[in-house]
């Protein structure tokens, strides 16, 4: 039938785009006020902030990329400081 989608064995539409196959989780961790989050926008947003808030805590946020012909999910972890994180640094 024109228009209509394929459907698989199991009467799924096929997605046209692969699943994601893989997460990795990226924490980052150093001294504060060194432009940690300035990266994490830049690389989830693509914005440059002339200006930004001191991270308190941590924020979390993802970014899903192609790899190839794969989809991979970054889950990016900005710390507030490597003096509050040092129990996730190696010694």
């Amino acid at each position: 039938m024109p228009g209509a989608e394929a459907m698989s064995a199991s009467s799924s539409p096929r997605c046209s785009s692969p699943l994601i196959e893989s997460i990795h989780k990226v924490v980052l961790v150093s001294d504060s006020g060194v432009g940690k989050s300035n990266l994490v926008v830049r690389f989830t947003k693509n914005k440059y902030m002339a200006h930004s808030v001191q991270t308190v805590g941590f924020e979390f946020t993802t970014k899903t990329i192609r790899v190839g012909d794969r989809r991979v999910k970054a889950q990016i972890w900005d710390t507030a400081g490597l003096e509050r994180f040092q129990s996730l640094t190696a010694t």
